[in-house]
């Protein structure tokens, strides 16, 4: 399969050969959906804490008699019904990490760049070349482009790049070895250097 390769400065494309296997692929829905919820759930602090009726201080006495009081029998004064009690199934901190093997990860992930390339939303530059870490640096490169909304990817993570795009609504930068399923999937576009897709590729 063959992908078409925009050089920024010169404004003329030529075109690279990548692996079927990998940018090819028919979108499984059923897949990516599942790997996107396992990382999402993965985020999760999980650290919510309620105190249940063993956990609240006190209630260590019997309030009154059995019997003889006319009142409802009581064994605690920290029961859920009372005040100052227990909570009912109290939350405990839990982990909401879910198990991902590795060749469903790496397939979710060609997946996404199958459908991306699929649908012409898969952009690839011969490379950024941001020397200074200016705005207008990366505006003019969308424009050329012709895309506002993008995640701009490259083999490895360069300060000028992130420092010229972070002021930019809806424009992320990451390196290939940040490469998550959530962010491909949440952009409308995706710019990636070529020499990140030899990366991209070599790693799925």
């Amino acid at each position: 399969m063959k992908l078409k390769v925009l050089n920024i400065s010169t404004n003329k494309s030529t075109t690279t050969e990548v692996a079927d296997t990998i940018f090819a692929r028919d979108y499984n829905q059923s897949l990516v959906h599942q790997i996107t919820i396992a990382y999402m759930s993965g985020g999760r602090q999980g650290s919510k804490a309620q105190k249940n009726r063993s956990a609240v201080s006190g209630g260590g006495k019997k309030p009154w008699a059995q019997k003889g009081t006319g009142r409802a029998r009581a064994g605690t004064s920290r029961g859920p019904i009372w005040r100052s009690g227990g909570v009912t199934f109290a939350a405990q901190p839990r982990s909401y990490a879910q198990k991902v093997n590795k060749k469903m990860y790496k397939g979710a992930i060609s997946v996404i760049f199958s459908e991306l390339a699929r649908t012409e939303r898969l952009k690839i530059v011969s490379g950024f070349d941001v020397k200074e870490a200016k705005t207008k640096n990366i505006t003019a490169i969308l424009k050329s482009l012709k895309i506002k909304d993008a995640l701009l990817m490259t083999d490895e993570l360069d300060e000028n790049l992130y420092l010229s795009s972070r002021n930019l609504y809806h424009v992320g930068v990451c390196d290939t070895q940040s490469i998550d399923p959530v962010s491909l999937i949440g952009y409308q576009n995706v710019v990636v250097t070529q020499a990140a897709l030899k990366k991209i590729e070599a790693m799925l």
